[in-house]
């Protein structure tokens, strides 16, 4: 199938499942699910649009209840009030001051535990135990937390004495904050990604948003243009452009005929390349629609689209031109790995350079390869190589510094062929790399042993552990120089974090404990987790993802690990093997076989 064709079978198929489903992300998977966008994954809500099961819904039973208060608030934020108050007993509803609908914001929590319900001479009291996610606000942006609590405490009253299938009531609820659990985020709301373009407008960068699943289908482009009008969200402002302040939306978005119409007010005329800028924005953070679109401008017509998804086509907003191909360090050197329906050729390095490797870094940059290949030597110590050029890359410079341990390095995928520059962890600290292999540190807002780093698809964030915490951070390349913006701490179940990737657009591949050595996987503001295996069985030392996307979509296996010196891959989890390694020469009898360690993609 060519990648035209392949691009639209896959995009009608992802975008009936992210238009239609809910944030997507399953709370528990052993076996990653076949998809594109974490919209489209199992365990999504329903395709009904409605509102959080009422107040009496549970009937008598009490965990049932808690369960829907938690959710109570969730949908559109002009009647959060209302439903959270239909909760509470009448006599205590006063209390709840309400904000007008643009400044309502929900107390996202994830449950540590299940709830505890108990009945003392006082009452039926509830105790929940909490890890503070975030504020959802109501621009769908979620926002580090504000609240600091780690439990809630409440009372249930029986709503009529008389009826007990009249339910239950909260008798004195947790003051000032509107509750919302995770689990309520996953089943009423949707991820809608939105992009914005970087500093120097040339290159899209998403940023996730909420849409709650009530949003009626017509009203949704009314509700991405408001977003894009507004900006980015905070995280990401110090390294994405906004529209010119004042920019607004008159009226409402139309469609009419298959035709879908868009008015702005801007405080100053956009010239062509803006316009058609802003076109490329409105196309991808709408990929579920298509057809024609026509952008107007104080009234006047700018630019119209005959068909988005071939607007889409000819502007992807990744340059990805094929599949991902998989390669592994084997006895010190790199091997490309071999599955069935994959992609796989030779080691895309001169075999000179290609030996004590311990791990590497491959990227392509139009008719370039980028190689960054982390050795040891005689005395253990490691020391960074690096290559660019057309394949096989035979011409590399080795790094001046030794240090004791280097983590696997990772290529800024940013448009700037001409000058290349990757990052690296070495001796807990973030340094970053050009062609000549020389390390420069790279200042973080966050203080702490820095373990892991990993690039997104569009090469302006980074995820980054540091002190056993996970960060994201946005990334500039203004001048050639990489710096690193403020870094926004994510909340996670796991501890003893040791390994990140991305895997997906606003997806993260999350390597740490959960009791037991375990990879989750985590949307890129903390909110969303899944459990993709429980017990890894050892700690994961390296772990790799190719990122989903709508440019080249992947169903195959798109996470790659190694814990004990074991490689693995997922869907399902199983040991990559060495005969699954190519242009290896076969061990003499009597010899063991080594393993296949450090696996990672080249795309």
């Amino acid at each position: 199938m060519t990648p035209r064709r392949r691009f639209t079978a896959t995009l009608a198929g992802v975008l009936l499942l992210a238009g239609l489903t809910g944030c997507g992300i399953p709370k528990e998977s052993e076996v990653k699910v076949d998809g594109q966008v974490a919209a489209g994954r199992a365990g999504s809500s329903s395709f009904q649009r409605d509102e959080p099961l009422s107040q009496k819904a549970s009937g008598t039973d009490r965990t049932a209840f808690v369960t829907n208060f938690l959710a109570a608030a969730a949908g559109e934020a002009d009647r959060a009030y209302y439903r959270v108050k239909q909760f509470v007993a009448p006599d205590g509803r006063n209390q709840i001051q309400e904000k007008q609908p643009s400044e309502v914001a929900l107390t996202v929590v994830r449950l540590r535990e299940a709830p505890v319900i108990t009945e003392t001479t006082d009452g039926v009291k509830v105790t929940i135990k909490v890890q503070q996610v975030g504020l959802l606000r109501a621009d769908g942006t979620l926002v580090p937390p504000v609240a600091t609590e780690s439990e809630y405490r409440f009372k249930l009253s029986a709503a009529q004495e008389d009826k007990p299938d009249a339910g239950w009531y909260v008798t004195d609820p947790p003051p000032n904050v509107l509750l919302l659990s995770d689990d309520a985020l996953r089943r009423y709301y949707r991820t809608h990604p939105v992009y914005f373009w970087n500093t120097d407008r040339t290159r899209l960068v998403p940023d996730q948003r909420y849409l709650p699943l009530t949003v009626p289908n017509e009203r949704r482009v009314t509700e991405v243009v408001k977003w894009l009008t507004a900006g980015p969200s905070e995280w990401l402002g110090s390294g994405t452009s906004r529209l010119p302040d004042g920019t607004r939306l008159i009226n409402n978005a139309t469609e009419s005929d298959g035709q879908w119409e868009v008015n702005l007010d801007m405080p100053v005329d956009a010239d062509d390349k803006r316009v058609e800028q802003l076109v490329d924005q409105l196309a991808w953070s709408l990929p579920e629609l298509d057809g024609r679109l026509e952008l107007k401008i104080h009234n006047q017509s700018r630019k119209q689209v005959s068909d988005l998804s071939d607007h889409r086509r000819a502007n992807p907003v990744y340059p990805l031109v094929a599949d991902p191909q998989r390669f592994c360090v084997y006895d010190g050197a790199i091997h490309p790995l071999n599955f069935p329906g994959e992609p796989s050729g030779g080691v895309p390095v001169i075999q000179a350079v290609n030996k004590d490797v311990v791990s590497a870094g491959f990227s392509r940059s139009g008719d370039d390869l980028l190689a960054a290949l982390v050795t040891a030597g005689p005395d253990g110590r490691q020391r960074l190589t690096v290559g660019v050029g057309a394949e096989p890359v035979s011409i590399f410079q080795q790094g001046p510094r030794s240090y004791a341990a280097m983590g696997r390095p990772v290529w800024l995928r940013s448009p700037g062929p001409a000058r290349p520059q990757g990052l690296v962890v070495a001796d807990g600290r973030l340094y970053r790399f050009e062609g000549n292999a020389q390390l420069r540190a790279v200042p973080l807002t966050v203080q702490g042993e820095v373990t892991s780093v990993a690039v997104s698809l569009d090469g302006h964030r980074i995820a980054v552990i540091v002190g056993g915490t996970l960060y994201v951070a946005t990334v500039n390349l203004n001048g050639g120089v990489v710096s690193v913006g403020p870094a926004r701490r994510l909340a996670t179940s796991l501890t003893d974090l040791s390994a990140v990737d991305w895997a997906g657009e606003n997806i993260l591949d999350l390597a740490g404990s959960a009791g037991r050595p375990a990879i989750y996987e985590i949307s890129v503001d903390g909110a969303l987790e899944t459990a993709l295996r429980k017990d890894v069985g050892a700690r994961v030392t390296h772990l790799s993802a190719y990122p989903l996307n709508l440019v080249v979509p992947f169903s195959n296996a798109n996470l790659m690990y190694e814990a004990n010196g074991v490689a693995y891959r997922n869907n399902p989890f199983d040991t990559i093997k060495r005969d699954q390694v190519l242009n290896v020469t076969p061990p003499q009898a009597g010899v063991r076989a080594g393993n296949p360690t450090a696996p990672f993609f080249l795309y």
